[in-house]
């Protein structure tokens, strides 16, 4: 089902798949002149911390992990971006070296644009250059809230919260009262919602119990979102 008007999705997802929605034609043209276009197998890293921000890259098909590694080799997840999201254009923008790493979570396809490409295209597209700073101004926000929620909410209440977010990215066009499926590890699931594996297994299974989801292997089927957003407690 949608959660319009149950749950306020934008202050916790970032919106990064607009960017080049509609673009004109010679804009488009002249930020994907050089692409390069490339299949990666699950778990695959596209790029990785510290590394130098050769451009951006666009998710034509999958779902990407965001993340990055602690002093003990853990990952943190920052987000998962879905099909249509840039990725690496804040290391471009700011000159720096990629902020974090990215890995993808299922095989996807991704698009390589170059740095000089994407700068040039910047520069002559008024279009571009406000979305992007929308965009940059809505992470902002995005990131306040999950600052709070990480440092206030129970372990219950984040996860809840995540699973929502990431139901929204494997929803397809299906009727809006079928379930969701979500294809993601449960060390995945923990090191997004900043917990140990065994807290997210035990929970889960709180939820099977409650009937909110159920589970085949790794798989998470949600089948009351409403339940889910009563627990996540927003609000």
């Amino acid at each position: 089902m949608s959660i319009k008007g149950l749950f306020p999705i934008s202050k916790w997802d970032f919106e990064s798949e607009s960017i080049l929605a509609d673009l004109p034609e010679a804009d488009l043209e002249m930020l994907m002149q050089r692409k390069q276009t490339n299949r990666y197998k699950k778990g695959e890293v596209i790029f990785r911390e510290e590394a130098y921000a050769s451009g951006i890259y666009y998710v034509v098909h999958g779902k990407v992990k965001k993340y990055k590694v602690d002093l003990d080799g853990g990952e943190q997840i920052i987000y998962v971006a879905n099909t249509g999201d840039l990725l690496g254009f804040h290391a471009v923008l700011s000159g720096e070296h990629y902020l974090d790493s990215a890995a993808v979570l299922e095989d996807s396809v991704i698009t390589f644009i170059p740095r000089d490409d994407f700068m040039n295209t910047l520069d002559h597209s008024a279009l571009l250059s406000r979305r992007l700073l929308k965009t940059l101004s809505h992470e902002f926000c995005v990131l306040a809230n999950s600052l709070t929620l990480c440092a206030r909410r129970p372990v219950r209440e984040r996860l809840a919260l995540q699973l929502i977010v990431v139901r929204e990215k494997y929803k397809k066009d299906g009727g809006p009262g079928e379930p969701v499926e979500i294809n993601m590890s449960r060390d995945d699931l923990a090191s997004l919602v900043g917990t140990a594996r065994e807290n997210v297994v035990r929970i889960i299974s709180e939820f099977k119990e409650e009937g909110i989801l159920e589970t085949r292997g790794r798989k998470i089927i949600v089948n009351d979102v409403r339940r889910l957003i009563e627990v996540a407690n927003y609000s």
